[in-house]
C-alpha cells in the first residue's frame, strides 16, 4: 500500500482545515453535524455483525467498534472541555492517551449498545450548550498543554463536526470496499 493510499484511509474526508473565518452559518451547520451524529452513526452500525464490527478500517487501524468507542471518548472529553472554557478563564485541560483507551477491555470487547447510548445523551446535551452559547462565548478558549496553544471554541465546534464525519467516513469506506 502507498503512502498516498494509507492517507486517504486515514483521512477519508480529508484532513481538518481550519476556516479562514469561523461565521455563524459555520457554526450552525457545525452544530447540525454534531446533533445528527448519533443518529447518522447508529443507522450505519446496527446492521453490522460482530464480525464486522471486528473488522479494522484499515490496515493497522481501529476496527469498527474501537472508532465508536474512541468518539464516545473522544466526544465526552470535548464537552467537558467545552465546560470548562465557559465556565473557567483558560482553562488548562487534561489530555488523554486516545490510542490507549481504544486498546482497553471496554473499546475492544463490549458491545456498542453502551457507547451509542453515550454519544445519544452527550451529544443532546453538547447541542443544548452550543445552541445556547452567545457569539462572545465561542471565542472562549482553552489550553491544550501537549499543543502549546489555545483552542477557541469556535474552532473547536468546527473541529468536532470534522470530527464526527471523518471517523463515520471510517466506517462507510470500510462498508463499501467490503460490499457490506
Amino acid at each position: 500500500m502507498t503512502d498516498q493510499e494509507l492517507e486517504i484511509l486515514k483521512y477519508p474526508i480529508g484532513r481538518f482545515l481550519k476556516p479562514s473565518e469561523i461565521s455563524i452559518e459555520t457554526i450552525a451547520e457545525s452544530i447540525e453535524c454534531i446533533s445528527t451524529f448519533p443518529s447518522r452513526l447508529i443507522a450505519e452500525v446496527l446492521p453490522l455483525s460482530e464480525r464486522q464490527l471486528d473488522t479494522p478500517y484499515r490496515p493497522g487501524g481501529w476496527t469498527i467498534r474501537q472508532v465508536v468507542n474512541h468518539c464516545a471518548d473522544s466526544h465526552m472529553n470535548s464537552f467537558i472541555r467545552l465546560k470548562l472554557a465557559l465556565t473557567e478563564d483558560k482553562p488548562v485541560i487534561k489530555p488523554y492517551q486516545e490510542g490507549m483507551w481504544a486498546e482497553l477491555a471496554d473499546s475492544k470487547l463490549m458491545p456498542l449498545e453502551s457507547a451509542l447510548k453515550m454519544l445519544e445523551g452527550i451529544h443532546a446535551r453538547w447541542v443544548v450548550v452550543l445552541k445556547s452559547m452567545k457569539a462572545s462565548d465561542y471565542k472562549r478558549t482553552f489550553i491544550h498543554p501537549e499543543q502549546g496553544k489555545e483552542f477557541f471554541l469556535d474552532v473547536n465546534t468546527a473541529i468536532y463536526a470534522w470530527h464526527c464525519n471523518h471517523h463515520l467516513a471510517h466506517i462507510t469506506t470500510l462498508k463499501k470496499q467490503k460490499g457490506w
